[in-house]
């Protein structure tokens, strides 16, 4: 009869929490880490947008 495999849940847990760690910091790092023209082009898209919203609203 084969042997159970010993599994050390404490072990698995931190494994477990340094990768979603690790990706919530790849996702920050993106967000983030981003030039300033980046920056600015987003945010002039984003104004663009808004303001395309605004114009089409309805006065009642």
């Amino acid at each position: 009869m084969a042997q159970p495999t010993v599994f050390n849940l404490n072990k698995a847990r931190k494994q477990k929490a340094r990768a979603a760690a690790r990706s919530q910091a790849d996702a920050n790092a993106a967000k983030h880490g981003r030039t300033k023209a980046e920056k600015r082009a987003e945010r002039a898209e984003a104004e663009r947008i808004r303001a395309q919203l605004d114009g089409l609203k309805r006065d009642d």
